[in-house]
């Protein structure tokens, strides 16, 4: 996948994450969108894992730390 388009993609699910969490107030889809935008990944997907610089392995794992934080939210909120 072209990583433009990509990151355009993955721009885009992290404002529908925005706006569900502060304006729909929808925690649930908030997180289903953020782990959906991870399959878009931002950066260069040609690069392994092991050869991707630190910062780009911490934000995709704090990504995915706060995704399932908002899931956990949703789920012991209700």
């Amino acid at each position: 996948m072209n990583t433009t388009f990509a990151r355009i993609l993955y721009s885009g699910f992290l404002l529908f994450t925005v706006y569900h969490i502060f304006i729909a107030h929808d925690i649930m889809t908030a997180a289903s969108n953020l782990g959906i935008a991870l399959i878009f990944d931002p950066f260069d997907q040609a690069v392994t894992w092991n050869n991707r610089p630190m910062w780009q392995r911490a934000w995709l794992i704090v990504h995915l730390i706060v995704m399932f934080s908002l899931f956990g939210y949703a789920i012991f909120q209700s």
